[in-house]
């Protein structure tokens, strides 16, 4: 089984993951949903148990662990707080792409605050005009000696208005992906702005705001890689942050099949418990059984992103898709189960199906990822 299984050293990772869900994040997770909070202290908490720099290096003052790894801790997190949990992971992201390919100047300023989370992340790459066609970002960074002058906005940014810290892809050159460079802009820059916290259907525990650019002037040593190479760096970014979001995904669904299970043992229609209706089963059955599928399927693109195999574009793209919308799937028939009570703010179910919405659209949408598995299935 061992191919099969988990490590112990995994195990307890998921364990620990496990733990602070349990103590920290579910009990509180409703409230933060109902009333919009942004639970800014138990993140920082997370990040005292290295959950903030899970695949940034020692040497940068990460965990250095795997995406595998990195999945098991989103997934468990997801299990109180999709939201939650999704914003922990585009910090995890923004932070290794600093480690990843930003030079000793520009990691020794930023890594050591976002390590703590003293400082938080963002990253930003989707445009008002922009969002599947990435390539065709318009934000502008003009060369002016040693500084970029950037002008432009960023779309549904996660974190917008609260990061101190702005990972943010803009065109230095042609037009399409050779032209895009990727800048580390600070909050507190002149020019830099924000719009109002937007109204959105799930994922209340996070501000999502847009980030405007204004004339704003950015040291050329702020630039992550090359000149060009944005566009490089954002999709290595994206391989790691879709298998987070559908492990999110994994999470958030697993405590509906869970919260259901228990339900239907207790809920009584017809002088008997529904659990014991062979359609509620037929449905247990089949939750269980496409979420150990997409888990499986997760798991195996992880460890093809860790290993930096070939492929690895592909399998993360076939695993957000599969994940997401199989979480959806299962959520959504959770939610069916409860009857009218699965409607109701006083189960959990119906702000895990606002929240897990999202993960088909964010990251890539799902249609965007069936493009890229197609390609790459018919590229030779």
């Amino acid at each position: 089984m061992t191919q099969f299984d988990l490590t112990d050293e995994q195990r307890e990772i998921q364990e620990l993951a496990r733990r602070f869900t349990a103590d920290r994040i579910t009990p509180f997770a409703a409230e933060w949903d109902e009333k919009h909070i942004f639970p800014r202290d138990t993140i920082r908490q997370a990040a005292e148990l290295g959950f903030a720099a899970i695949y940034v290096s020692e040497e940068s003052g990460g965990i250095a662990l795997g995406r595998l790894e990195a999945a098991l801790i989103m997934e468990a997190m997801a299990y109180g707080c999709p939201s939650t949990s999704a914003f922990i992971s585009i910090h995890n992201m923004a932070s290794w792409m600093i480690d990843r390919f930003g030079d000793a100047d520009v990691k020794g300023r930023y890594l050591p605050d976002l390590v703590t989370m003293d400082r938080m992340a963002s990253y930003c790459l989707t445009e008002p005009g922009s969002g599947s066609d990435a390539a065709a970002l318009k934000t502008r960074a003009v060369l002016e000696g040693d500084h970029y002058v950037v002008s432009g906005s960023k779309q549904f940014i996660s974190g917008g208005g609260e990061n101190e810290v702005y990972v943010t892809m803009v065109r230095t050159g042609e037009d399409g992906p050779k032209g895009i460079s990727c800048l580390v802009i600070d909050k507190d820059t002149p020019g830099v702005s924000f719009g109002a916290n937007e109204r959105k259907l799930g994922w209340h525990s996070q501000p999502t705001r847009q980030v405007m650019f204004d004339n704003v002037r950015v040291p050329v040593a702020n630039r992550l890689g090359a000149e060009g190479e944005g566009f490089r760096i954002a999709m290595m970014g994206l391989d790691g942050g879709r298998l987070n979001i559908g492990a999110c995904s994994l999470g958030g669904a697993q405590r509906c099949l869970d919260e259901s299970v228990a339900y239907v043992k207790d809920r009584r229609q017809f002088g008997k418990a529904i659990a014991e209706f062979q359609n509620t089963q037929f449905t247990l059955a089949d939750m269980a059984t496409e979420l150990e599928a997409a888990r499986a399927l997760l798991y195996l693109a992880a460890a093809k992103v860790t290993d930096g195999a070939p492929d690895k574009t592909r399998f993360a793209a076939m695993a957000k898709r599969l994940a997401t919308d199989t979480g959806s799937s299962v959520v959504d028939r959770a939610l069916q189960l409860h009857g009218g009570y699965g409607y109701l703010m006083d189960y959990p179910i119906e702000r895990f199906w606002r929240d897990l919405r999202v993960h088909s659209i964010l990251e890539g949408t799902n249609q965007v990822m069936r493009m890229i598995v197609g390609r790459d299935l018919l590229k030779n």
